[in-house]
Parts: C-alpha cells; structure tokens; sequence
C-alpha cells in the first residue's frame, strides 16, 4: 500500500461520519404534519388533523390541490371522480367519490370540501380532512391545503 491510499481511506471515513452527522440533525425521514407548511392528506389515511383548532362559526377558508389514486387506473384532485358517486358505505354518499372532505371536531357534521371553498364551523374542534372513500388501503397519494381561519366579529 503506499503512503497516498494509507491518507485518503481514513480521511474519506471521516467525510462519510461528518455527512452522516449532519444528515441525522437535519432529520432525514418522516416530518411531522404539524411542521408542513402546507399540510399533506393522504388518501390512504382515516380523518387527518391539519392542526388547526377552530371554534363553532369560524369561517374556514380552504384550498386543496394536488392529485390521489382512488379509482382504479385513474389519478384526480381534490374534487373526487366525476363519473363514480358516493355509495352509502362512505363517510358522505351521493356526491363525488374520492372527493376532499372535511370535519370539525369529534361531532361535527362532515362537509364536502373539493378544491377549496369557505366553510363555517358547527362545532369547537380541531379541523380534520379525508379522501370520501370507504376502503382506504388500496389509494395512492395526498393532497396539500392552505387553511385560514378568521373567528366570527364580536357584536358587543
């Protein structure tokens, strides 16, 4: 072995534990929704927290973007399938299958969201979001909102 590669090997192990460092602080792997600046739904998972705590007659301004797998050989919005309503098994039937809904806490009643609109709240909770589907395991991939929350004016 000459002097070169005896100089070069333990000063590329020391690169490779200096890069492995750092990418352990920067944490690499699954991010917390709470830490997206704009929150993901995943078309796979039950109800979703974006966290957002909102109190009954709230205006909720949502904008929902992006694309899921929920019919087969077939990707689309926020806005659910034209051709495939809601059977009786979703959360919210005899509207578009594979739309964006929401709910506001434990109790409230689920609304259609789509692509975005303005909603009030019924009811004090945190905001949560789901595909309109009733087998979960079988979609592929998310949508992102932007939610604003602006409380009801004080009538005093």
């Amino acid at each position: 072995m000459s002097k070169k590669t005896l100089l070069i090997a333990p000063l590329a192990l020391v690169v490779l534990l200096v890069t492995g460092v750092a990418v352990l602080r920067n944490g690499v792997g699954p991010v917390q929704q709470e830490s997206l600046s704009q929150p993901r739904i995943y078309a796979y998972r039950d109800w979703q927290s974006v966290g957002v705590q909102v109190h009954q007659g709230d205006r909720i301004y949502i904008r929902a973007q992006g694309t899921w797998f929920y019919t087969p050989g077939e990707y689309h919005g926020p806005q659910g399938h034209a051709k495939y309503r809601a059977p009786n098994t979703y959360p919210l039937s005899g509207i578009a299958g594979g739309i964006l809904l929401g709910r506001t806490g434990e109790g409230g009643r689920v609304f259609p969201v789509g692509g975005g609109g303005t909603f009030y709240a019924d009811s004090d909770g945190m905001l949560v979001l789901r595909i309109n589907d009733d087998i979960l395991s079988d979609n592929k991939g998310y949508v992102t909102v932007e939610i604003a929350v602006i409380p009801p004016e004080d009538k005093d």
